[in-house]
């Protein structure tokens, strides 16, 4: 099979091989322990800071969010959007998120979305471009600086925040500033979604069309006019992971990537961790992006 170092080219895909590339959860067996702690503190995450919940940002499926208010005015606002391959994960297994960014002095939003079939990827993430436009909207009520946002992702949450990047915020309503987003983090991010059409027990619910993967993959949109995307990637993760990580900054540039790189020892669930963790390299990182965004 062969395969490109830029955007993935195929006549015949090997779906075997596909499969373990992009089968994260068989990639790393204990998974599910991932999941379970990462849901225990979010319960705790949501007790212990000041917060609303379930708040409506849209009138469709599952438009709803967390929002959490940062400990002081004035602060970053970070939009987290979880991963899940747009089939599976919640909101509320990742408020553990805004207590990480509360102690980095920032609010935190993290919306939920719809699953594919009932939604496509395309209209999954015009759902988050109106929880982040809600988050821009709201943001003083949350103590933030709705001039100083950052969004973040994991996996089809990176996915999406790259796409909030390149999104023409005036387009969607005249009021929003072209630069909404002042910069992006993407962990272990899908940007080209092309490879995931032969996937069988993805695209089995994903349906994805060409033209949906042309206009929904980021790395085949033009490089946004504004801001800085870092995209990181664990350096256990498969080749595919890590192609797609080297490939937003090839094809954006390093003006707008100034940093594309694979952490080592940490795999498709441990980055996420790695994030909230002081001391870890993308906890760093993402503590530099939020000093960053001007005021």
């Amino acid at each position: 099979m062969a395969r490109s170092t830029d955007i993935y080219r195929t006549d015949l895909p090997d779906t075997q091989w596909l499969e373990r590339m992009y089968n994260n959860r068989m990639r790393v067996p204990d998974h599910g322990d991932y999941f379970v702690r990462w849901a225990a503190e979010s319960a705790l995450a949501r007790r212990s800071l000041p917060c609303e919940l379930d708040v409506a940002y849209g009138s469709g499926p599952k438009e709803t969010l967390d929002a959490f208010a940062a400990p002081r005015a004035g602060a970053p606002l970070v939009v987290f959007v979880h991963g899940g391959y747009w089939k599976a994960l919640d909101k509320s297994q990742h408020s553990f998120i805004a207590s990480a960014m509360h102690r980095l002095g920032a609010a935190t939003v993290v919306p939920n979305y719809a699953f594919c079939p009932q939604l496509t990827v395309p209209q999954i993430t015009l759902q988050m471009v109106h929880a982040t436009a809600w988050a821009w909207r709201h943001a003083k009520r949350l103590n933030a600086d709705p001039r100083r946002i950052v969004v973040m992702g994991h996996s089809a949450g990176g996915h999406a925040v790259a796409m909030l990047m390149a999104c023409a915020w005036p387009v969607v309503d005249a009021a929003l500033p072209g630069n909404l987003v002042k910069a992006g983090l993407g962990l272990s991010g899908l940007y080209d979604l092309e490879p995931l059409m032969d996937v069988p027990s993805l695209q089995e619910v994903l349906r994805l069309t060409a033209d949906q993967v042309q206009d929904a993959s980021p790395a085949r949109l033009p490089a946004p006019r504004h801001g800085r995307f870092v995209a990181l990637v664990g350096g256990d993760e498969s080749g595919e992971y890590l192609r797609l990580n080297r490939l937003l900054q090839q094809r954006w540039g390093r003006e707008r990537v100034p940093l594309a790189q694979a952490l080592p020892g940490l795999n498709h669930f441990s980055i996420v961790d790695a994030l909230v963790t002081p001391g870890e390299a993308t906890h760093r990182v993402a503590a530099r992006l939020l000093q960053s965004v001007a005021r």
